[in-house]
């Protein structure tokens, strides 16, 4: 099955063509922007596609990731995503970025749980523990540095993350998070078919605000 993958949730800006029955990257393409990855991805895309030599009809399933992450990012990946597969009547798969580190660590570093820590900033983190199979064993939340390292007290695994150095008494994190794109699709080609519809997974809301006190008066028609 041929796999497009692609990460608009990060600083990073990234799409990957994978070749699940060879288990392949075909085309890989990372570029670490920050911000303005709707002006970028549908280049990194053709991108990928160039590098694999295959255009966007060979595509078989569609993988996205769908946060905790950056809120406008996580839109623009699954809006994406959602869309290829419609014009493509293939499958689009939501893959969490919580799910793809755990996944990263675990092809590298087999055979022991894994604590995900994603820094979410204002004393907050985004956490996710993982049995040493993959299987979740906790529900990705949001909760405080402090109800997250209470939370790790006697966890015997890997801690993993940019919130990681946190539990380990830092007062700074590791920096931005990169969700390795060959790993999102790996993931999505382990998921049987028929999965919901990518929707994403913010944990918070918005840091922008709607400002008050600048409200239009709707006029009535005359």
């Amino acid at each position: 099955m041929i796999i497009l993958s692609i990460d608009t949730s990060g600083v990073d800006c990234s799409a990957c063509i994978y070749d699940s029955e060879n288990d392949t990257v075909l085309g890989e393409v990372t570029e670490n922007i920050g911000k303005g990855h709707a002006e970028l991805l549908m280049g990194i895309i053709d991108g990928a596609l160039s590098k694999a030599g295959l255009t966007l009809n060979a595509v078989e399933r569609l993988a996205v990731t769908i946060g905790p992450g950056s809120f406008t990012g996580i839109r623009v990946g699954v809006a994406a995503a959602r869309g290829f597969a419609l014009s493509l009547d293939v499958e689009a798969v939501g893959i969490t970025t919580l799910e793809t580190l755990s996944a990263h660590h675990q092809r590298q570093q087999p055979g022991q749980p894994v604590a995900v820590g994603l820094d979410a900033k204002r004393g907050e983190c985004y956490l996710q523990i993982f049995a040493a199979d993959g299987a979740p064993l906790t529900e990705a939340a949001l909760a405080s540095l402090d109800d997250a390292r209470q939370s790790l007290v006697g966890f015997d695994g890997a801690i993993i993350g940019s919130a990681a150095p946190f539990f380990a008494g830092a007062e700074t994190g590791s920096g931005p998070d990169h969700f390795p794109i060959a790993t999102v699709a790996r993931v999505a080609a382990t998921k049987p078919a028929h999965q919901p519809k990518p929707a994403p997974l913010y944990l918070r809301g918005p840091d922008a605000r709607p400002q008050s006190g600048f409200a239009l008066e709707r006029l009535s028609p005359a």
